[in-house]
């Protein structure tokens, strides 16, 4: 490849890793605002309980099944067809398209498009039938209302599975040929159709929760739909065969063979969840919601910073990879794991001490009251100060995977689900949801800790020169964001006397916005002071682009 070409590369990359970042902050903002409104028509009731379990359910299954099938088994077998399709065409250029190799092509899509809708469509017929018994792993006995409205919520919402599995599937398809927008937006739409038919629906069905399933259903069939015609104008048609035939094509027998032992770390991750979900439902009423809510901002905050990096660095760290050029592969790790740290800590710093009226400005309405913010602020000050080590852990993770190490990572989520499981189970006895979610930070640290010591195996990257450089400036960056905090922390309650009584917009919204921008210009002032490196570099593009 000319250096000509491999920079436009770079910058097609670039251009869609930024485009496609945009989606996803623009679905986490979505995905924020969608647990505003289950806040205020649910809040953290029994309801809203039921609602999350129920919705939790066909979710487990969508993401140990869909996406896994799709990103690690279903893209590298379909792009090994568009190669092979592309051989032929240019041995016989010239001729008509519909090869030997297309022919197959089209056959693999068709094979695993009635795999996966058989499959998903036997499973959800069995999960509705015994979703009582399913359902019997998260509710303690005397949970009897909660339990039986559950059931309903659950049994609505388990067709999700089918519709999005085949979402994924389209999504595969469409990643195979380089396009990402169209997947990107579909989360955006769903949480738009969840939130409107939520605010529609509520006071024409039963209770709230029903009309937010429906909007689940819904939301999920769109996604499928939305990238319907995206995979026509890619030149392909859509149709069943048979079971023998799809069980049989050389294809499907792939993705099955593939997607088989990596979803044993896929399920470590995902019992993380379930666990926890049950210990959260028997530590008393409304301790899953309010979990659930500090989850959602301490995401927003993920999509924000973490999922954008790690969308960015990996294209860079792959080539380093294989051009063996680790100096520049530490270089760029380091200069990530940088980014992330100038992220996450003042942010966690700024969280705890303004923890109140963020979830107040965010969540407070409805049936989210007083008692709603105090159960989600014990729990979202443990979730925050574990920020910066999830934050890491998903830069770190790509580093693995260019270099084509899946197993490291698997491990360490093995890791992360034993020490998660036994810090839950021990802490949520006596501490309810603070408790578990201080076990889920501790986790992320060891999880942090063991991604570290696996990358040292490979012999020719000096982990060293990652570690150590990155532990000195998050230190730095805590003495000053310490140094920051300490002015709003003695001003606080001071602002908020100052706008209170005017609504919660006004109330929390003005001191919060003024607050930030009291932290954020004493934080500028000592990065300017000590020359710190991220800023500097992006002055000086700054600088640039004003003066082209």
């Amino acid at each position: 490849m000319s250096k000509k070409t491999s920079v436009q590369t770079g910058k097609s990359l670039l251009s869609k890793g930024l485009s496609l970042s945009f989606l996803t902050l623009c679905s986490r903002i979505l995905g924020l605002v969608r647990e505003m409104t289950k806040a205020k028509f649910l809040g953290t009731s029994a309801l809203g309980d039921a609602f999350g379990i129920a919705f939790q359910v066909p979710n487990f299954c969508r993401r140990l099944f869909a996406e896994n099938s799709v990103s690690v088994a279903f893209i590298p077998t379909f792009k090994k067809y568009l190669v092979a399709q592309e051989a032929e065409a240019g041995e016989a250029a010239g001729q008509s398209e519909s090869g030997g190799a297309r022919a197959e092509t089209q056959e693999f899509i068709n094979a695993t498009l009635t795999l996966v809708t058989f499959l998903t469509a036997a499973l959800v017929s069995l999960g509705m039938v015994f979703t009582p018994l399913i359902l019997r792993i998260f509710f303690p006995e005397e949970s009897g209302e909660a339990l039986g409205e559950s059931i309903v919520l659950t049994r609505i919402m388990f067709p999700y599975l089918v519709v999005i599995s085949v979402a994924a599937l389209f999504q595969g398809i469409l990643n195979g040929h380089k396009l990402f927008s169209p997947s990107g937006f579909t989360p955006v739409l769903f949480n738009a159709i969840v939130i409107s038919l939520t605010y529609l629906l509520a006071p024409r069905m039963a209770n709230p929760a029903r009309a937010m399933a429906v909007g689940v259903i819904a939301g999920g069939s769109v996604q499928a739909a939305f990238q319907l015609p995206f995979v026509f104008r890619c030149g392909w048609k859509l149709s069943f065969t048979s079971l023998r035939k799809a069980f049989s094509n050389p294809g499907t027998r792939t993705v099955l063979r593939l997607v088989g032992p990596t979803m044993i770390g896929m399920a470590a991750y995902q019992l993380n969840d379930i666990v926890s979900s049950a210990l959260a439902t028997r530590a008393g009423e409304g301790v899953y919601s309010s979990i659930q809510y500090s989850l959602r901002l301490q995401e927003l905050i993920l999509g924000i910073c973490a999922v954008t990096v790690s969308t960015l660095i990996l294209p860079d760290l792959t080539g380093f990879a294989q051009k063996k050029e680790w100096d520049s592969f530490c270089s760029m790790l380091t200069f990530a794991v940088r980014i992330i740290s100038l992220i996450a800590i003042p942010i966690t710093f700024f969280s705890l001490i303004l923890k109140e009226s963020i979830i107040t400005l965010v969540f407070k309405r409805g049936r989210f009251d007083a008692a709603s913010i105090r159960m989600t602020e014990e729990v979202f000050s443990f979730h925050i100060a574990g920020l910066l080590f999830i934050a890491v852990n998903r830069v770190v993770a790509p580093a693995f995977y260019a270099q084509q190490d899946t197993k490291s990572p698997t491990v360490a989520g093995l890791i992360n689900f034993a020490v998660n499981m036994i810090l839950a189970f021990s802490l949520s006895l006596r501490f309810g949801g603070a408790g578990i979610a201080l076990a889920l930070t501790v986790a992320s640290l060891v999880n942090m800790v063991f991604l570290f010591v696996f990358l040292r195996r490979n012999p020719v990257i000096d982990v060293g020169v990652v570690v150590r450089p990155s532990l000195l400036y998050m230190a730095r960056l805590a003495v000053m964001s310490l140094a920051a905090s300490l002015p709003v922390y003695l001003l606080r309650d001071r602002l908020l006397a100052l706008f209170a009584g005017r609504g919660r917009i006004f109330s929390h919204g003005i001191p919060l916005c003024l607050a930030a921008l009291l932290f954020g210009g004493l934080g500028f002032v000592m990065l300017l002071v000590t020359k710190d490196e991220i800023l500097s570099s992006v002055m000086r593009k700054v600088r640039r682009r004003s003066r082209g």
